[in-house]
């Protein structure tokens, strides 16, 4: 349910009728960041084979503990407590410098009067690609401050998915999809093993893949439709040129997350 809510291109241009070049003038604030060139710069190249090191060393004592484990709820335990200890571990050698790239993504954008900075994966064509401009202030030593004032005010809006995807409706939905996999998948089991060929175990698969999909169509796609309808009529009173999903904007934006749940709840 999830992966095919975020799945959902929620990217909207609502200003076909002015025309390209207006909506090209419109949005030259738009800035990007290659943000896989960053992760190649040394400090975090260093911080990874760090962290791989100290995992590497954990899954030694995790299996260790596991296998010395007298109950599910001693197992359930004992792989919380690892999971938090490298996640501490992750954030103590990488937090501060996702710290300073975002400080030095800010700073850039601030110079540059840039309203909203996304992830380069996303862009196809115009934007100012500010990366370089990001990798040598994050090189270059330097204590960086935040800028002193907030982004302007952007035209390119988002939504946080992973909100949406708390409503009761999304969540029931959820729920349903997961019941009928898990239901079809003990149906399915037994012919799977029966199956005299792997022509024929093949064809069972993909009876219960189309099973599925259909099912998954049946539920979603009117929650896909409504998302898509209460973002255009939230971007259009906000007069949002764009919009995108949250994972996809580093800096400044205008997130209309509440506005699209409010408008999903009284649907």
């Amino acid at each position: 349910m999830k992966k095919q809510l975020r799945s959902l291109i929620l990217t909207l241009i609502l200003t076909l009728l002015i025309g390209p070049a207006a909506v090209a003038a419109d949005i030259s604030d738009i800035g990007y960041v290659d943000q896989a060139a960053l992760a190649n710069l040394p400090p975090f190249v260093n911080a990874n084979r760090e962290l791989l090191a100290y995992k590497q060393a954990l899954d030694a004592q995790f299996n260790a503990a596991i296998r010395n484990a007298k109950s599910d709820a001693d197992k359930q335990r004992i792989s919380m407590q690892f999971q938090q200890q490298y996640s501490d571990k992750q954030h103590e050698i990488a937090g501060p410098l996702f710290t300073r790239a975002q400080l030095a993504i800010a700073q850039v954008s601030a110079a540059r009067s840039l309203s909203v900075i996304v992830d380069k994966r996303i862009v196809i064509y115009g934007g100012q690609d500010i990366t370089r401009d990001v990798q040598t202030l994050f090189s270059s030593g330097q204590a960086i401050s935040p800028p002193a004032a907030t982004p302007p005010p952007s035209e390119i809006g988002f939504v946080d998915q992973s909100i949406l995807d708390g409503l009761p409706k999304v969540k029931s939905a959820n729920d349903e999809m997961n019941q009928f996999a898990s239901t079809e998948r003990a149906i399915f089991a037994p012919k799977v093993a029966q199956a005299r060929s792997d022509a024929e175990k093949q064809q069972i698969y993909q009876q219960f893949n189309t099973m599925l999909s259909n099912k998954q169509e049946q539920l979603l796609k009117p929650l896909v439709d409504q998302t898509k309808t209460a973002t255009a009529d939230v971007a259009r009173k906000k007069n949002i040129l764009l919009v995108v999903d949250r994972a996809d904007v580093i800096y400044g934006g205008t997130d209309i997350t509440t506005d699209v749940q409010n408008e999903l709840t009284k649907s």
